[in-house]
């Protein structure tokens, strides 16, 4: 299997790896899926970016924060869920028109994003 097959690149003109490089590391990318390895430290901010394909996201580490549209309208604030995913869960995200991220908690927000290409 190679990491860099070509035979679906991201099209979106926000994608988050030609926006928000210092934030989203390509760990594995194939005609099938994109791996993603995203961290977001406490207080920091992302470059507005958006993600084209849904994903299976697997918590490394859990800090809260909002989640803006490139307008700045909170679109989610994670304070306000009912439970934190615990290190270890998975969770599924559609996919993201821009969007930019800021962590509002004490720890880093890291997260492996399996982006499943259609």
């Amino acid at each position: 299997m190679s990491n860099t097959d070509s035979g679906h690149p991201a099209t979106h003109a926000f994608d988050a790896m030609v926006k928000a490089p210092d934030h989203h590391f390509l760990l594995l990318e194939n005609g099938k899926v994109r791996v993603l390895d995203t961290k977001v430290k406490p207080g920091d901010r992302t470059p507005v970016h958006g993600h084209e394909w849904p994903a299976a996201l697997y918590v490394l580490s859990w800090s809260d924060f909002v989640r803006y549209d490139a307008e700045g309208n909170v679109l989610l604030d994670s304070r306000t869920n009912a439970s934190r995913p615990a290190v270890g869960s998975v969770l599924w995200s559609n996919p993201i028109g821009p969007h930019y991220v800021q962590n509002v908690g004490d720890s880093e927000l890291h997260i492996l994003a399996v982006e499943v290409k259609g």
